[in-house]
């Protein structure tokens, strides 16, 4: 069968870390920001679009403390690249690693995401007013 289509790079988790740390400041979220009818976003690394959040999260004034995501998806497996995904997130976000949480789950061949058709994230973002 045929996974996800996306208009960007389609990486479901940094669009999902971006819209989380995007919502934690009030800001508009990434279909907003970066519209998928604009033809700059076409094919666009994620990566972009999550600097960009983590950047008007600076400039509200904060700063993270802690990023949880949960990934579900049935393949590939998560496990043997978690640490690489954890510290790309880390890197972009410009934190420590041990500041992002990232874990795998499947839906057990059930619905969209376990016929593999979809992926689910869900990030929740800490932040902190800097003093």
């Amino acid at each position: 069968g045929c996974g996800p289509v996306a208009h960007s790079d389609g990486d479901a988790l940094l669009h999902a870390v971006t819209d989380a740390l995007l919502g934690a400041v009030g800001e508009p979220d990434i279909g907003q920001l970066f519209p998928n009818t604009d033809p700059r976003h076409e094919s666009q690394d994620s990566a972009v679009f999550l600097e960009a959040a983590a950047a008007r999260v600076r400039d509200r004034g904060y700063e993270l403390l802690n990023l949880d995501a949960v990934v579900v998806l049935e393949e590939p497996k998560l496990g043997p690249i978690k640490e690489q995904i954890r510290g790309r997130i880390a890197a972009l976000l410009r934190v420590h690693p041990s500041q992002v949480n990232v874990k795998g789950k499947t839906h057990e061949s059930v619905d969209a995401v376990g016929e593999g058709r979809a992926i689910e994230t869900h990030v929740v973002a800490l932040l902190a007013r800097r003093a």
